[in-house]
């Protein structure tokens, strides 16, 4: 199979994205996911066979239709899932864009550093990073992964200069201290390439999804954070 015959699974598109980045973005959410955080609001994303079958071309074509929105900011993201499982796919894609002219931004757990990653990051202009805790107990409880491998990630994304928001999503009883921010301001400090930290807030509305799959949603007892709490974290972070 030649180059451009390459396929990706996608979970599904959204037309005018607002959160994903900067500017307003065509997001390319990505089917498959080798993490299974305890807090994931999309566990129809997990199963790696499933999705719907696009070639890079046929998903540039699409993100063309809204380039008069993106203005300077914008362009395309590609989220998941986790798509640096499809990261030969996701270089090709981003590839296209980049002769096109389109900025691209990755949204990634930062849990997979390979060959094919190292080539996909050759072609970002932008990273969102998911750093879901700066404990390594508790990312290996509640996320699946060593957070050495996090920050090994991001050391990488650093040395190449790729500018990166750091976001986590911010869990009552888990995440939610004085300790956790502290522990965000180190990393940032010695990873310039970190320009930006976005503090989400922990929402229950994915309980259905749970419901509807048949499967336990881990946090189900967790409450949803005070936004003024939320807040005060905010006032502590170094930007």
């Amino acid at each position: 199979m030649s180059e451009n015959q390459i396929t990706g699974r996608v979970h599904s598109l959204q037309s005018l994205g607002t959160v994903d980045g900067p500017g307003i973005r065509f997001v390319v959410f990505m089917q498959g996911c080798n993490l299974r955080c305890k807090c994931c609001h999309n566990p129809d994303t997990w199963a790696v066979d499933e999705g719907v079958e696009y070639t890079a071309s046929q998903l540039v074509q699409k993100a063309e239709r809204y380039r008069e929105y993106f203005g300077p900011d914008g362009g395309i993201t590609v989220s998941g899932g986790e798509p640096l499982l499809q990261a030969e796919f996701v270089y090709e894609l981003f590839s296209l864009c980049k002769d096109k002219g389109i900025n691209t931004c990755l949204d990634t757990s930062g849990s997979v550093l390979s060959d094919k990653v190292e080539k996909l990051l050759s072609v970002t202009d932008r990273v969102l990073l998911d750093i879901k805790y700066t404990d390594d107990l508790l990312y290996r409880e509640n996320a699946g992964c060593d957070m050495d491998v996090v920050l090994k990630f991001l050391s990488r994304l650093n040395s190449l200069k790729i500018p990166t928001t750091l976001r986590q999503v911010i869990i009552p009883g888990l995440n939610d201290n004085d300790g956790n921010i502290d522990a965000i301001n180190k990393i940032v400090s010695a990873n310039p390439c970190v320009d930006k930290v976005e503090l989400l807030p922990f929402k229950k509305i994915c309980q259905v999804k749970y419901d509807s799959m048949g499967i336990e949603f881990p946090f189900s007892h967790i409450p949803e954070p005070d936004p003024e709490v939320i807040n005060n974290l905010k006032e502590k972070l170094c930007f």
